[in-house]
């Protein structure tokens, strides 16, 4: 078997948008993908209601954690194929030098953890955007990455980035 495809989420403060990328890829990714989140200012805890969501879809939320895009950047960390970012704030960042070179992708969804109201109504933003996120990974998950060619697999990573 392959090594899996690696995905690097990340968000500014990598407690919702991309938490919920990475644990959706991860349950459906069968072994072919392998998915991390990160934020350039990490808020240092993951949104309750993402992992209440989560938990209420039986998708796995153990080791999730808000964490610095940093780690990532390192020499000991997991190789990279791709890297997408999920909010408008991270894409213009200035990011670290990734090692290899990954793919990018941008898939900006609005801030569930931004949304006023009562907690239905935030319950109803964090589902909305779980249901933006893996309609665009499920079309990953439909790509042979391991068949395309770098500027291709880019190509169709900016159109997912426009669906939903």
């Amino acid at each position: 078997m392959a090594a899996p495809f690696n995905v690097l989420f990340l968000c500014t403060g990598n407690s919702a948008r991309s938490i919920l990328a990475e644990a959706f890829l991860n349950s459906t990714g069968a072994g072919r993908f392998r998915a991390f989140s990160a934020g350039s200012h990490p808020a240092g805890k993951v949104n309750p209601f993402a992992l209440e969501l989560l938990q209420s879809l039986r998708i796995d939320t153990s080791g999730l954690r808000s964490k610095s895009w940093d780690e990532f950047a390192q020499a000991d960390a997991p190789r990279l194929d791709c890297i997408i970012t999920v909010c408008d704030a991270a894409a213009g960042e200035t990011c670290p030098y990734w090692p290899g070179q990954p793919v990018t992708a941008h898939w900006g969804v609005p801030d569930p953890a931004a949304v006023q109201g009562d907690d239905t109504a935030k319950r109803k933003a964090f589902r909305e955007t779980l249901d933006r996120l893996s309609a665009r990974i499920r079309l990953l998950l439909a790509l042979p990455v391991d068949r395309l060619e770098r500027q291709a697999l880019a190509a169709r990573l900016a159109e997912f980035g426009q669906t939903g």
